[in-house]
């Protein structure tokens, strides 16, 4: 799995995370409404989340969960 952590205590609930994951990993627990790892295997460690998070709550590992294909 590529991120490695999203800290809920931490997390202010601003929504970047959701707005700039190109594979739409994350989704919003209802109850806190803030983000969840929902769909981690598609992740391709851009580090996006990591790097955009304000609060710094997110941590990703620098291995892939999904492949990125070939270029031609």
């Amino acid at each position: 799995m590529a991120i490695d952590e999203l800290d809920q205590e931490l997390c202010s609930a601003c929504g970047i995370c959701f707005s700039i994951c190109p594979q739409d990993v994350f989704r919003l627990d209802e109850q806190t409404r803030k983000p969840i790892i929902k769909y981690a295997s598609d992740c391709v460690a851009c580090w996006s989340c990591e790097l955009f998070c304000p609060v710094h709550c997110i941590k990703v590992s620098g291995s892939r969960s999904r492949k990125l294909p070939a270029p031609y």
